[in-house]
């Protein structure tokens, strides 16, 4: 038996097979349709088609109402705004289909058979194109009453939001401005440059990563989690890992009380997080 999972980003949406013990069995991804419900709805159908599934999860960008199978509201994919995801697929696909939000279905991967297994209570933090965020409250995600729990893109970070600070993108886009490139900066390039000890580079790495320190910092001193996991394709780098945790154990050094600190860990799926959360909800 497999299932069909589907991570929907803002331009690509990956999709994989996975058995039922959780392994990959095949993934590919194609464009998110950006024109409207319609289009993408098809292109799930389509996935769904080309083989033979026992079910569809997915990951979704986004407010989201998993209970009802319901987008709230999501900026990536506004057509989706309301619509119960849920009822429509499963009357197009004649399957059973389950939905979740991108970065708890990240933490669900993470606190099933992941990093976060050996804890109780763990935080997740994947970074991509903007930050999703999960928390896991005894072994279960924590929603919140509105399913706002995690949602720190839109916390304030200074007198900005915390995604337009600690994205990926706008860690990109200080190098570039320190080094006056007209062009886009790619990731690999970075931490390229990152690795060569750059003086620019490193300067960019220790200052994003003291932003994403502070956010830790502040929420643990909420919620006081065992474990932070970081996700998204960036956090296979060593070297980020490795400055959040130097700015982190920076700021409990700054402090006046002698307080216990969280671990700081890398996601096990890292990019596959999200496919492997949405299997789970799927499966369950």
């Amino acid at each position: 038996m497999k299932f069909l999972s589907v991570d929907v980003g803002g331009t690509f949406i990956k999709h994989a097979a996975i058995s039922d013990s959780a392994e990959i069995i095949r993934q590919g991804k194609i464009p998110t349709p950006k024109t409207n419900r319609a289009d993408f709805f098809a292109a799930i159908e389509k996935l769904y088609r080309a083989d033979n599934f026992a079910g569809i999860g997915i990951s979704l960008p986004g407010i989201i109402d998993a209970e009802r199978g319901v987008c709230v509201a999501s900026v990536a994919l506004p057509y989706n705004n309301g619509c119960n995801i849920v009822a429509e697929l499963e009357k197009i696909c004649g399957t059973r289909v389950a939905i979740e939000n991108d970065a708890n279905c990240a933490a669900l991967a993470e606190a099933k058979i992941g990093s976060l297994a050996d804890v109780s209570d763990g935080f997740v933090m994947v970074f991509g194109t903007s930050i999703g965020g999960a928390f896991i409250k005894n072994h279960k995600i924590h929603r919140g009453k509105n399913n706002l729990a995690g949602e720190i893109a839109f916390t304030s970070s200074g007198e900005k939001i915390f995604h337009d600070v600690g994205s990926v993108p706008a860690l990109l886009k200080m190098y570039a401005q320190i080094k006056n490139l007209s062009s886009e900066i790619t990731g690999e390039n970075f931490f390229r440059a990152v690795d060569e000890k750059e003086n620019d580079a490193l300067f960019c790495l220790d200052k994003f990563a003291r932003r994403i320190a502070e956010k830790i910092f502040n929420i643990q001193m909420v919620i006081d989690a065992e474990k932070f996991a970081i996700g998204g394709g960036i956090s296979a780098q060593k070297s980020f890992i490795a400055a959040i945790r130097l700015n982190l154990a920076k700021i409990y050094d700054e402090r006046p009380i002698n307080f216990p600190s969280v671990e700081v860990v890398p996601c096990r799926f890292r990019n596959d997080a999200n496919l492997i959360g949405a299997f789970l909800v799927a499966r369950a």
